[in-house]
Order: C-alpha cells, then sequence, then structure tokens
C-alpha cells in the first residue's frame, strides 16, 4: 500500500502551511542542538598531539577524539560530522526542484 500523503491535506505532500508552533520546535531542536555541540566540545578531552585551534583543525583531529575512550569524546565525533550531512541534507530538500 502506497501513502499518498496526508488525508487532511492530499495535494501539499511535506509543503503545506508551517504554523507558528512548529517555527517555534524547529529552532528549539537547533538551539538544543547547538547547545549540545557546545556542552560536548567544551567537555572533551583532545589527545596530546593533537591540539585544535581553528574550524579546520577540529575536524583535522577529531578522527583521534575515541582514543581515549571516553563517552563525551564519541558523541562529538559524531555531532561533529553529522551536523554538516543534516545541513547539507536540509539544503539540498529546500532547493530541489520541482517535479511540477
Amino acid at each position: 500500500m502506497v501513502s499518498h500523503g496526508s488525508k487532511r491535506f492530499p495535494t501539499h505532500h511535506g509543503y503545506g502551511e508551517v504554523k507558528v508552533s512548529r517555527y517555534v520546535v524547529l529552532y528549539v531542536a537547533q538551539i538544543a542542538w547547538l547547545g549540545l555541540g557546545f556542552y560536548l566540545y567544551s567537555g572533551a578531552y583532545w589527545p596530546s598531539t593533537c591540539t585544535p585551534e581553528n574550524l579546520l583543525d577540529i575536524y583535522a583531529c577529531s578522527m583521534r577524539l575515541p582514543e581515549n575512550g571516553g563517552w563525551r569524546e564519541a558523541s562529538l565525533l559524531t555531532w561533529l560530522w553529522a551536523t554538516p550531512i543534516l545541513v547539507a541534507l536540509e539544503l539540498s530538500r529546500r532547493f530541489a526542484r520541482s517535479p511540477d
């Protein structure tokens, strides 16, 4: 059985009206995601052979984070690499051409 979108708005398929409450939830989720990243980054222990000073160094050194075996470092690695992928997916969704 193939789903054809919402029964309430059968022609919208994900492009319907977005109310204020959804914007609030979206921005709260984005702030929470950035807050999580700041929390993980502020408490992570970087290996002594790799201390990042800028964003490029952070990504270059991120693969060595789990060497310490801490949950925070492993979580930061996941957060660092998931964030650009999530941003790219959102941008591709927004700028994708409509088949119409």
